[in-house]
């Protein structure tokens, strides 16, 4: 429903009609069914989800119908975060329950790329290729536990390929392949894998990548390898000489073209993959999380929360390199088709996505804030150019999206839409804060706290605060959370990295302010917040302001000590081609600044450079940057693998010598 707006920026609310038709409100009525509990609102929902989460999860396992060869003995065990377990006693498969959706002629994935043409595989094909491979990785001895990693990008053999592994309890791990060679030898030494699935190469803007080569440096550094599985992606017969014990895709289909598939029922915090932290300051920490973890969570998160529904078309712009892939394999639990793309998201422009999404059908268009707003600042207008009518939802991620995105989406996307920013992460494999169907969207702000997250905003006296900027902590544990980091054997890098603030409370290190209403306002990294003259500013407040001068392609802005009461504040910008940073500009950065944020935070300089050094995944490095500008050596303030553009990083260099 498009209502008009209002002093507070409300955007959309849901029609009654959409409401009642939700999953949420499903849900609801069965807990008045089943449990006898009685909810008139979402806000009290959550409450009863956070306050007593035995029986919010226990309800969660039955709506959902959770099958288990045994019966648990009890929902959670341990008390105190980390040291809680799940559902004992009870025994299950996570490739059981997406199978269990199977409708043989019904479609379950669409796909696209720059390599291959919009396509489609039916249930029976995903089931049938999942069941080769699956059992091939028997018949060289792959067995639960055992490590299978995949050097491939986002498309359908590698979903299959994750299938077959979880289906025999092997533990899947991925890197995407525009990842470089320490990237993916950080990543993959430390589980020491038997099988490498892998693309000869990809197509991406344009430009072919032969990967080969580099998969034969991959190999010399896997001692454990014992087999490669090569997916012929850039050419029909890719050239697999000098690569040792590989074994071509299209071969084991054919000769496990009769194998049936079948499930290793497996304890509920048994491993079902492997994510890994950015690795900014040092190698990427294995992230390992449960089978059942993340099955009981996604179910929760993509049916309740994001209202994915059989037969819808569920699609996320995303790599295997990014949590993100993980949810869009969540989205077969539900019963939806997922839809999958391979390849540059602005080539040859930003229109490319929802052209796609127009050939897809696609119901739950999500993406990140970054390429809404590169949409914004190339002026794409999706509505006047695609039928659009098909789509539901739009879903953003991976930074805080502006509240001039949420408006963009508005005017020229879809009027009647439902707009949901999220924020989790890789260490849960979901989003704390996001989507609720039942509750109105409001520009710049995340609907809700998601059931069962109990998420709170702690002061500078660590008191619970509404209304105003806090710490993000979580209360009370989550299903998804890691079981362990990788060779972490007495745990303490897993304290180190979330409770080494708050006792027994998840520290995870952004910045939120929970309004009146329930929604939420995520204001970055609470490591790189500025706190200048006691006035404490989130590093996304100053690049959303930026995002209204056309000239500013991007920027990054850090805050240096100088002593216990000074510090010095630079801002760093990407220009747009063919503008120089004349006085008048810088005159108007900080005006735009001083007006939007606050006086206080106007930078000290304002430095023209060519890009910001950015992840893998695309975030901002402000916390390393800031410390090559303090004096930490490079080594120990960034690992260049785990970045996008390593390059980048020079400039910095230079600029710390210079100063």
């Amino acid at each position: 429903m498009k209502i008009e707006k209002t002093n507070e920026k409300l955007l959309w609310v849901p029609s009654p009609e959409f409401k009642d038709n939700s999953n949420m409100r499903e849900f609801m009525i069965w807990l008045g069914k089943t449990r006898g509990l009685k909810f008139e609102e979402y806000h009290e929902l959550w409450n009863w989800s956070v306050t007593d989460i035995e029986g919010f999860w226990s309800a969660i396992w039955d709506f959902f119908k959770i099958k288990s060869s045994k019966p648990y003995d009890e929902v959670i065990s341990g008390g105190k975060m980390p040291d809680v377990k799940w559902f004992l006693g009870s025994s299950l498969n996570y490739a059981e329950h997406v199978f269990r959706n199977e409708d043989p002629e019904n479609v379950a994935v669409i796909y696209e790329s720059e390599t291959r043409p919009l396509g489609e595989l039916t249930w029976a094909e995903l089931k049938k290729t999942t069941a080769s491979i699956a059992q091939h990785l028997k018949s060289i001895g792959i067995k639960p536990g055992d490590r299978v990693v995949a050097y491939t990008p986002n498309i359908h053999e590698t979903l299959s390929a994750f299938l077959a592994c979880a289906s025999i309890g092997a533990v899947w791990s991925s890197c995407a392949p525009e990842f470089g060679m320490k990237s993916v030898i950080d990543r993959f030494k430390q589980i020491e894998p038997k099988v490498l699935i892998t693309v000869d190469g990809y197509k991406y803007g344009g430009k072919e990548y032969d990967r080969l080569e580099l998969v034969k440096q991959i190999q010399a550094e896997l001692p454990t390898l014992n087999e490669t599985i090569i997916i012929p992606y850039l050419k029909d017969q890719p050239d697999m000489s000098g690569l040792k014990n590989a074994t071509q895709w299209d071969k084991i289909l054919k000769e496990n073209a009769r194998a049936q598939l079948t499930f290793e029922h497996v304890p509920f915090d048994h491993p079902l993959w492997i994510l890994y932290s950015s690795g900014t300051t040092g190698k990427p920490k294995g992230i390992v999380q449960s089978q059942g973890g993340i099955l009981i969570e996604h179910l929760k998160f993509l049916m309740l929360q994001s209202d994915l529904k059989k037969g819808d078309r569920f699609f996320w712009y995303t790599t295997t390199g990014w949590m993100m892939w993980n949810v869009v394999v969540g989205g077969l639990l539900t019963g939806a088709s997922v839809v999958l793309y391979d390849g540059n998201p602005g080539y040859p422009n930003y229109e490319t996505l929802w052209k796609f999404a127009e050939s897809a059908k696609i119901a739950t268009f999500g993406t990140s804030a970054s390429f809404i707003m590169a949409c914004v600042k190339a002026g794409v207008k999706p509505k006047e150019q695609f039928d659009l009518s098909h789509l539901k939802s739009i879903g953003s991620t991976g930074s805080p999206l502006p509240e001039k995105g949420f408006e963009w989406v508005y005017e020229h996307v879809k009027e009647d839409v439902w707009l949901f920013s999220t924020s989790g992460g890789t260490d849960v494999c979901s989003a704390f804060l996001g989507p609720c169907p039942l509750l109105p969207v409001y520009s710049g702000e995340l609907q809700a706290r998601a059931l069962g997250a109990d998420l709170k905003a702690l002061n500078d006296n660590e008191e619970e605060v509404i209304e105003e900027i806090g710490e993000l902590v979580i209360k009370k544990p989550m299903p998804s959370m890691p079981i362990y980091f990788w060779n972490d054997v007495d745990g303490k890098r897993y304290k180190e990295s979330y409770f080494d603030v708050f006792p027994d409370v998840w520290r995870h290190g952004d910045f939120v302010k929970f309004t009146h209403r329930g929604s939420c306002i995520i204001y970055g990294r609470s490591d790189a917040t500025i706190n200048r003259g006691g006035i404490r500013m989130g590093t996304s407040e100053i690049y959303s302001a930026l995002e209204s001068i056309p000239e500013v392609d991007d920027s990054l802005i850090v805050d240096i000590p100088l002593d216990e009461e000074r510090s010095y504040m630079p801002l760093f910008i990407v220009l747009k081609p063919g503008i120089e940073l004349s006085n008048e500009l810088k005159a108007r950065i900080n005006q735009t600044i001083r007006q939007n944020c606050s006086p206080r935070h106007v930078p000290d300089e304002i430095y023209s450079v060519n890009e910001v050094p950015k992840t893998l995944n695309g975030k901002k490095l402000e916390v390393p940057i800031k410390k090559i500008l303090m004096g930490v050596p490079v080594e120990k303030a960034v690992n260049k693998g785990s970045l996008a553009n390593p390059d980048s990083l020079n400039y910095f260099i230079q600029f710390k010598k210079e100063s």
